[in-house]
């Protein structure tokens, strides 16, 4: 889901770097699952990652991207409870 929905790098569809994103999604499933993280605070983690750690300046479209996918995640939240 980060590669398909948030990619703030642009790599989706390019074969090599396709585990480019594995560490935050790791990162982001155990905030969602093991920490019962809000929304905003998947968000914020996705936002900083982009931000901070990425170096991307984008910030209207790094904050909506991620405000988006942390809302999916959390609308998932039971279906991977169940798995």
């Amino acid at each position: 889901m980060l590669l398909r929905d948030w990619d703030p790098i642009g790599i989706y569809g390019i074969l090599e770097p396709a585990d480019e994103y594995d560490a935050y999604a790791n990162k982001a499933y155990v905030m969602l699952m093991d920490e019962g993280a809000t929304a905003s605070e998947i968000a914020g983690y996705l936002f900083t990652v982009a931000n901070e750690h990425m170096g991307l300046t984008d910030r209207g479209r790094l904050a909506e991207r991620s405000d988006q996918l942390a809302k999916l995640l959390v609308s998932l939240r039971p279906e991977f409870s169940t798995h």
